[in-house]
């Protein structure tokens, strides 16, 4: 009697799900736009000053207006999506946001220029914790990995593409283009968005805004990030428009978490979610992956210009190998995570970013410049794999009502990350070059410090979950609610 043997189970991984894709596709046309400005408008304010007869103080307001508007909103955007639904969210952010592009392009004087920024930092500033909500609560669980790879690319490479992508426009034509170029990129996604995104399921009950935490939070949130932002001046952490702002609000942030901790998920923002040890491990390890990236985009440009005497545009050129390492990761991170898990991808990830920042602590105004394109490669390619497996273990075992809650939180953690790194080694950078006396040595000091706060995230990287256990075929296969 023959026998057969029987097959042997498929490993290939299921076919993405046409809605989760659709959402995902949506939220990545109309969301790039968003990720771009956060970084592309930075090479433009000489240019602005010049043109818009300003000094260079109150042009900086045109970044800082922006930061502080994400500020004021992101805390709201849970309660936001509980009463308009995501897809109107959306929708509503994107149009403010495309509303905010058209008038600064056409602003007359600084004043209008800086309100006009502030209106677009109101509508990218719903959409950043939006788009990854989205996705999470679109998805079937055993795809999250995939498709957050779609969405934590785009937020980690725009930030280092912003500047090239500025410099080139501003060789080419006016600063009224940086903003002119996000129209068809908002047009594009606000009818991709209509079409794709799946209409929300109406909530059994409206949730009541938490107007004693929002009144904590965002003050608390815009006063650290104001703080933050004034801390390039000559007088570093010392002066009063740092210290006051700064204590403020460390002081209004223990006052909500307090209160949100009593709270539970009445809350403005559920902190509840820290709970998780995923969620928390990797919240503390997105914050120490803005200040990384952000913290790198002052030194890496300065390094050339100052050091090597490049002009702006060839600055942002030379940080061009690091947003291709970035791009090369989005074909490794989700592979390589379903295989070893997020805790040892986050590990070589981190290792990459530190072991790629070594050689500039190394180099000085003569140093060859190709080891430090490969340098610059290794380490976009390191941020690339950190973000993507970070951004979906944040989500793992949360209930779908606290993944906004968790989007919120994990956002925070970056925006007020981005802020110290750059607000640190700046001063880090000045005091180095006061005291040595030598910019190269100053440089040096500053990257070996951006080395030590690498290995600082590679052993707390230890603290994530290990590699998640297949799930059967019915949690597989199961889609969370409708997003509400």
């Amino acid at each position: 009697m023959s026998s057969r043997t029987a097959p042997a189970p498929s490993t290939a991984s299921p076919p993405l799900d046409p809605t989760a894709l659709r959402t995902a596709i949506a939220v990545l046309v109309g969301g790039i736009a968003v990720i771009l400005d956060s970084t592309i408008v930075s090479v433009a304010l000489d240019d602005l000053a010049r043109d818009l007869h300003s000094g260079v103080d109150a042009i900086q307001w045109v970044s800082t207006g922006y930061l502080l508007a994400l500020g004021v909103v992101i805390p709201t955007v849970g309660w936001l999506q509980g009463r308009l639904g995501a897809k109107r969210l959306w929708l509503w952010s994107l149009a403010v946001f495309l509303l905010g592009s058209v008038l600064c392009a056409a602003a007359w004087d600084v004043p209008s220029l800086i309100g006009f920024r502030v209106l677009q930092g109101l509508g990218g500033g719903a959409m950043m914790p939006l788009m990854t909500t989205m996705v999470m609560q679109s998805a079937p669980a055993a795809q999250a990995r995939k498709l957050m790879a779609t969405i934590a690319l785009p937020a980690a490479v725009g930030p280092i593409l912003g500047p090239v992508i500025g410099g080139l426009i501003l060789g080419a034509g006016s600063w009224r283009w940086l903003f002119l170029v996000n129209v068809p990129l908002c047009l594009a996604g606000l009818v991709l968005a209509q079409r794709l995104i799946p209409a929300d399921t109406p909530g059994t009950r409206r949730p009541r805004l938490d107007l004693t935490g929002f009144l904590l939070l965002a003050p608390a949130l815009v006063a650290l990030l104001w703080g933050l932002s004034n801390v390039t001046g000559d007088g570093g952490f010392g002066q009063p428009d740092v210290v006051l702002p700064v204590v403020a609000g460390a002081v209004l942030l223990a006052a909500f978490c307090v209160r949100a901790l009593r709270q539970g998920d009445a809350a403005l923002v559920d902190l509840q979610v820290l709970r998780s040890r995923p969620t928390w491990a990797a919240t503390a390890l997105l914050f120490l992956t803005g200040a990384s990236l952000y913290g790198a985009m002052l030194l890496l440009p300065l390094y050339w210009q100052q050091l090597r005497g490049a002009s702006a545009l060839a600055a942002g050129l030379y940080l061009i190998p690091q947003g291709v390492g970035s791009l090369l990761s989005r074909a490794l991170a989700p592979g390589l995570t379903e295989r070893i898990g997020e805790r040892w991808v986050t590990v070589i990830g981190f290792v990459l970013v530190g072991a790629a920042t070594v050689p500039f602590a190394f180099a000085d105004a003569h140093t060859t410049t190709w080891p430090l394109m490969i340098a610059l490669l290794v380490r976009g390619l390191g941020l690339g794999i950190v973000v993507i497996p970070l951004m979906t273990v944040a989500f793992r075992g949360l209930a779908h009502a606290q993944v906004p809650h968790a989007s919120i939180v994990t956002r925070i953690a970056q925006q007020i990350g981005g802020s110290v790194g750059v607000a640190l080694f700046a001063v880090i950078l000045a005091r180095a070059a006061h005291g040595s006396g030598s910019l190269a040595d100053a440089f040096a000091t500053a990257f070996w410090w951006a080395t030590g706060f690498t290995a600082l995230a590679v052993a707390l990287s230890f603290v994530l979950p290990g590699r998640e256990k297949a799930a059967s075929a019915p949690e597989e296969t199961e889609r969370a609610p409708s997003m509400r």
